[in-house]
């Protein structure tokens, strides 16, 4: 078998090197006198990965000196009960972040429910505040994954300007928050999907590859033009994710799955909950 190992973006890494300048800084503040700050997740029934997910979150806020709170709700909640929880939230001084665990029962008007999180504690950057702040290249919270796939790049010191990047996907939380963070760093962006024409195609242009499509193994390997870096945001069952493995022959460097973008994307919820906590503290 292969090794590429010189060929992985190793988020674990990335995300031991943000964790541990979080918690110099949040101790920093609690020195001054500040009080321990609050991140609040809410989770809405007992979805499998979704429990395992807010005990990853839960787990970083100890690592990193942040009291994790875990909000359970039943299956049955309603929009109106979910509200009342955020507004609570919202008002509570201590709570510095409020998280809503994707996906909630279908029942549920998550929109609603996200864009009520008050802008100053959507450190998941999901709410339409936080999104247009990303559109325009105002400073603020960003779509914790896509802040997460910037953090890799930068931590590697990917050069950015200029190059062409193609997005799969065009989530409101991934897809189209990462392809603005892009642009905004002076790519080129083409944000393709799953019923893109002569998909094949354009990805072959790119320099780089970001994968968010949520379809295991989407990504071909000979798709991907030699040299281009490959970041894969899927996480499918089985530990497969959206670009089949076989690309690391072309890429010069690509993330894993798992061990890539999932590490980072808790680590810059950890950030932005602390850009919050920093913030109010000033």
């Amino acid at each position: 078998m292969t090794d590429y190992t010189d060929k992985i973006l190793d988020g674990r890494a990335v995300a031991k090197h943000m964790e541990a300048e979080i918690a110099r800084k949040i101790e920093q503040e609690l020195a001054s006198g500040a009080v321990r700050p609050v991140l609040a997740t809410i989770i809405v029934g007992e979805n499998p990965s979704s429990v395992t997910y807010v005990r990853m979150k839960g787990n970083a806020c100890k690592r990193v000196g942040i009291e994790p709170r875990k909000v359970e709700l039943p299956e049955n909640t309603t929009t109106e009960e979910l509200l009342s929880v955020i507004d609570s939230l919202n008002a509570d001084p201590d709570v510095y972040g409020i998280l809503l665990q994707h996906p909630v029962p279908r029942s549920i008007d998550e929109r609603a429910c996200f864009d009520r999180i008050a802008p100053e504690k959507d450190v998941d950057g999901v709410g339409v505040n936080s999104l247009g702040k990303t559109a325009l290249g105002l400073p603020g919270y960003r779509a914790a994954t896509a802040k997460a796939i910037m953090n890799i790049l930068e931590y590697y010191k990917i050069p950015l300007q200029g190059k062409e990047a193609v997005v799969i996907g065009r989530s409101p939380i991934l897809g189209k928050p990462v392809a603005m963070l892009l642009l905004n760093a002076d790519c080129t962006v083409t944000v393709t999907h799953t019923k893109t024409v002569d998909i094949d195609k354009v990805v072959r242009r790119a320099d780089i590859v970001v994968a968010a499509c949520g379809v295991p193994r989407f990504v071909r390997p000979e798709w991907i033009k030699p040299g281009a870096v490959v970041i894969d945001a899927g996480y499918n069952a089985g530990n497969v994710g959206d670009v089949d493995e076989g690309a690391f022959e072309n890429a010069s460097l690509m993330t894993p799955v798992p061990g890539g973008v999932g590490p980072v994307t808790i680590a810059s919820l950890m950030q932005q909950t602390l850009f919050s906590f920093c913030d109010r503290n000033k």
